[in-house]
């Protein structure tokens, strides 16, 4: 049987002209800035002017990723589309997706079969511009720094202790290190440099994180750049850089609208990685969402371990936010390749690899429902080798932490397919009140050692976390200047629970290396790098880009 791909199917959609979808999420048309018929932005004076009150927020989490794959963006859409069709008033928050996966790897992000966003290729290309404005306003920051040094350093800047990366929006290896500045004194001070991918920079993560354009601007100000010779830190503000940088992102700061293939309004905003970030679409989009919809759904990157982690222990901090329920995301499939099955042996019954592989899966339940005490179901993607046998062993493994599982067929069926899982989200938001009962995984009060060490043991199932010497050096400086108190965003490996790839499942007695510390000021939290973790990532060997095309009459091809 021949199937669609994705882009395919978004292709044959007969989508709704942007104002409908409006109409259906309660945004009044004279809030709308069209772009074309089928995007829009939502002015967020709407929010000061409404008298709608927040809906239910569920959180789509996963399992760790593999190659098999699991399905958390399109189980998110999916089940948005499932409670459309169970009669709830829905709305679903994502984020939007970078050109380096975009070409790189996975050829796209909006979802997939027929659970998806569209239009999918505006979307996954370049949406509104607001990758480009936030790329524009880190380069200018850059730039103005670069300027302040040739013009005299009136700041008494340390050109050797500069923090600030440029970024671009792509996956380009040859940027993470360069020299600029060369070709003698009119081009500026020579010194090392290098680019980190935009969806890294901390303006991202400002951006996301911002309550409105008020508090992007104090944020802004706020961001570290370098250091000066007596060791005090410059920012973006000492810099008179603020107003300028607000300036480029003052539209790309109001929430997109678009819509699901099957008419669900679906706000798509903001785009830092989890492994590299804190992995969530913007706070503007989601309070946006939840008060144009009595349920919103939204999802967090790669596995719980990682997105779901910063959602909860970051943003809902920041942003007194708290899910009413969680659903973990996982495969049969997935789970064999934990359990040592090779990515080309997945399709036979296989219960010996199942059993090695599911306790990466219980972990995950496990750290929401007795860590977060959040209520919680696991949505299993059934494809069609998986077996009664092994669904029913994930049902009864997930049965004795007092979880629920629920099979989910949205990449064939949409809305369909989730109606099940909608009806088990509804009785969690309902009957278990989870908004009452979470609670952090680390208070603020602790220190930059002792956050580090209760994520390891509490989240990662690891012995703790060791820090470098240079890494120590770092926790001692940060908190002499009064940063000690901020949450910790730790950059780590997405295919583990440890900071190596390699240790599949769920591993024991290890240990997390943290080999450096930087302070994101202006986004309010600290970046722990681990591990081999890179912030400017490099293309596959054979690149989603050589594949995508263009026809004569602008129908693009290649997208997946």
């Amino acid at each position: 049987m021949a199937y669609l791909s994705d882009i395919e199917i978004a292709q044959q959609c007969e989508m709704k002209p942007i104002q409908e979808i409006a109409k259906t999420a309660h945004v009044p048309e004279k809030y709308l800035e069209l772009y074309g018929r089928y995007k829009a932005k939502v002015d967020p004076a709407l929010m000061k002017e409404t008298d709608r009150k927040p809906g239910k927020l569920v959180l789509v989490t996963a399992m760790t990723p593999t190659p098999a794959g699991e399905g958390k963006t399109t189980t998110t859409i999916g089940l948005a589309d499932g409670l459309k069709r169970i009669g709830k008033d829905v709305t679903v928050a994502l984020r939007e997706p970078s050109l380096g996966p975009v070409f790189g790897v996975k050829g796209g992000a909006a979802g997939g079969g027929y659970a998806q966003v569209v239009p999918m290729e505006d979307i996954n290309l370049h949406f509104t511009g607001d990758f480009h404005a936030i790329g524009a306003a880190n380069n200018l920051l850059a730039a103005m720094l670069d300027n302040h040094i040739q013009q005299g350093n009136a700041l008494n800047i340390d050109p050797r202790r500069i923090t600030w990366k440029r970024c671009v929006d792509m996956n380009d290896r040859q940027l993470r290190f360069v020299v600029d500045g060369l070709g003698g004194k009119a081009n500026g001070m020579p010194r090392e440099d290098g680019f980190d991918i935009t969806v890294a920079s901390e303006i991202m993560a400002v951006f996301c994180l911002s309550s409105d354009l008020a508090d992007l601007k104090e944020r802004l100000g706020r961001m570290v750049v370098a250091y000066t010779y007596e060791d005090q830190p410059v920012t973006a503000a000492d810099l008179k850089a603020v107003g300028a940088m607000a300036a480029l992102l003052r539209d790309a700061l109001k929430p997109n609208l678009v819509q699901t293939l099957e008419g669900t309004p679906a706000f798509v905003h903001g785009g830092p990685f989890a492994n590299i970030a804190h992995g969530c679409n913007s706070v503007m989009a989601t309070r946006l969402a939840m008060r144009m919809g009595d349920y919103t759904v939204t999802e967090a990157g790669f596995g719980a371990d990682l997105g779901a982690e910063k959602f909860l222990d970051i943003k809902c901090r920041m942003a007194g936010l708290a899910p009413d329920a969680v659903v973990v995301v996982g495969t049969v499939r997935a789970l064999k390749m934990h359990g040592g099955v090779d990515k080309k042996n997945l399709a036979p019954e296989n219960l010996e690899a199942l059993e090695k592989g599911i306790p990466n899966l219980l972990r995950h339940v496990s750290n929401m429902k007795n860590v977060y005490h959040l209520p919680c179901v696991v949505a299993i993607n059934r494809f069609p080798t998986d077996t009664d046998a092994e669904i029913d062993f994930i049902i009864s493994k997930c049965r004795e932490l007092g979880v629920n599982t629920v099979l989910s067929t949205v990449w064939a069926e949409g809305g369909k397919g989730g109606e099940a899982l909608a009806r088990e989200v509804v009785r969690l938001c309902e009957e278990e009140h989870g908004r009452e009962t979470f609670t952090f995984s680390y208070g603020l009060e602790d220190t930059i050692e002792n956050k580090l060490n209760l994520l390891a043991q509490r989240i990662y199932g690891g012995e703790g976390a060791v820090l470098t010497p240079a890494a120590q050096k770092q926790a001692e400086r940060l908190t002499a200047l009064g940063y000690g108190s901020l949450p910790i965003c730790v950059a780590k490996t997405q295919y583990s629970f440890s900071d190596d790839p390699a240790k599949l499942g769920a591993p024991e007695h290890f240990s997390i290396t943290v080999r450096n510390l930087k302070v994101s000021a202006g986004a309010g939290f600290i970046v722990a790098l681990t591990g081999e973790i890179l912030t400017m990532p490099g293309l596959p060997k054979s690149p989603a880009a050589e594949r995508i095309d263009v026809d004569d009459e602008g129908k693009i091809t290649g997208l997946f």
